[in-house]
């Protein structure tokens, strides 16, 4: 066995002289087992809301998104766009053409992001799902239907089957406004509601309608011109490496977004939180691990004849400080240790049981209990902070502080 190991072992765990420095290390180590369990019950926690937000999203949002890189459509038959069609790994190809629309029923009115899909808009995402009024759909042989947020559909005053169609307003492209008939220069159609979803996000909640996209060219004047492609990948295929390949294939005229980056303030905004609070936990453990500058120095001075018996045995300055070293860092290691290992316990029952709720009543929020996820990353992050500050907050006494006493000379 390693000698200034064996011996710095024997100094944290037998019995001291002076019973206080033996709590004092006591309550070193369990000072770091506290940050420590914070520090991975933290982070897992904002795992957990993560992963959440993502499956609010991935309800609505398409696994990739195409969209042009200048103006706001494209040809949806130029060549590139007919090889994407052709990739092996896609799914569901699904064509968009979205714009901002007014939007009336009765007395009331409000701006939309009008939406307009093909039929292959209900394979590519998972809308039936957070359905909570009627049937989706987008147009039969007669009528055409419109399917509305919640928000959207509460300001309205509207609900799924309401006999009377829903007015959409757009201006005319190309066309100056007619002061004296401005309604004339407005592209108007009708559509019935169709069902009314809810996301949980207010920026789709509250603003989107979705209709068919033959609806959607007639009213904003196009064409055949569309404003984004969605694309659902196959099931087994790997999200990142399609990407890549959609990328190479439309080259730099085109943007490709995965969900994380169609929502990129929003998950960044949630990891910008999470490491704050973990550099505001990893202060607390500074001012935890402050304990065992007091405990080496208490021990340091406890130990000097010790010492002189080392150094007589042949024990140079070295081996000696060594020996202290070791005993900080057995005291931040151990404490790291029992903090992750309580730490991912807890989480694991959270995750499991859900003992710590979010509010009083259930049903308040979208979850019950506060979400978690332990990610080994994270853990390992955890870990290396620990060691790192508990090898500064034994290296200051050994290095400094010996030398004011008899065992560094």
């Amino acid at each position: 066995m390693n000698l200034p190991f064996y011996i710095a072992r024997r100094y944290l765990f037998s019995k001291k002289s002076h019973n206080a420095i033996h709590i004092i290390s006591m309550v070193s180590v369990c000072g770091v087992v506290v940050a420590t369990i914070a520090l991975v019950c933290a982070l897992s926690v904002y795992n957990g809301f993560n992963d959440l937000v993502a499956s609010l999203f991935s309800n609505f949002d398409p696994e990739l998104k195409v969209t042009p890189r200048k103006g706001k459509v494209f040809d949806p038959n130029a060549a590139e766009i007919r090889a994407l069609k052709e990739m092996p790994g896609i799914d569901c190809f699904s064509e968009v053409l979205q714009d901002n629309a007014l939007v009336r029923y009765g007395d009331r009115q409000g701006v939309a992001v009008l939406k307009g899909v093909d039929e292959r808009y209900e394979r590519l995402t998972r809308i039936d799902s957070i359905l909570i009024d009627g049937t989706f759909r987008l147009k039969d042989e007669i009528v055409s239907y419109a399917n509305l947020g919640i928000g959207m559909a509460f300001s309205l005053g509207i609900n799924a089957g309401f006999m009377s169609p829903l007015e959409i307003y757009a201006p005319k492209r190309n066309e100056s406004v007619n002061m004296a008939n401005p309604a004339s220069s407005f592209n108007l159609e009708y559509a019935y509601i169709g069902s009314v979803f809810r996301t949980d996000q207010q920026v789709y909640d509250d603003s989107y309608v979705i209709v068919p996209l033959s609806l959607a060219r007639s009213l904003f004047d196009y064409d055949k011109e569309i404003s984004a492609i969605e694309l659902k990948v196959k099931e087994g295929e790997n999200v990142g490496a399609v990407k890549e390949e959609v990328r190479r294939i439309l080259g730099d005229r085109y943007i490709v977004r995965d969900r994380f980056e169609q929502q990129e303030a929003s998950f960044k905004m949630m990891q910008v939180e999470k490491w704050m609070t973990f550099l505001i936990l990893t202060f607390i453990l500074v001012i935890a691990l402050f304990n065992v500058v007091g405990s080496l120095s208490m021990l340091m001075i406890e130990k000097q004849e010790d010492v002189k018996t080392l150094r007589n045995m042949g024990a140079d300055d070295r081996l000696i400080r060594r020996i202290f070293l070791l005993e900080g860092w057995m005291i931040s290691g151990i404490g790291a240790l029992a903090g992750i290992v309580i730490g991912v316990l807890l989480c694991l029952l959270q995750q499991t049981f859900g003992f710590i709720k979010l509010g009083e009543s259930s049903g308040a929020f979208i979850i019950n209990a506060y979400p978690v996820r332990v990610v080994p990353m994270d853990i390992l992050a955890v870990f290396v902070t620990v060691l790192a500050i508990g090898f500064l907050a034994a290296w200051y006494p050994v290095r400094y502080l010996c030398d004011k006493t008899e065992i560094g000379d």
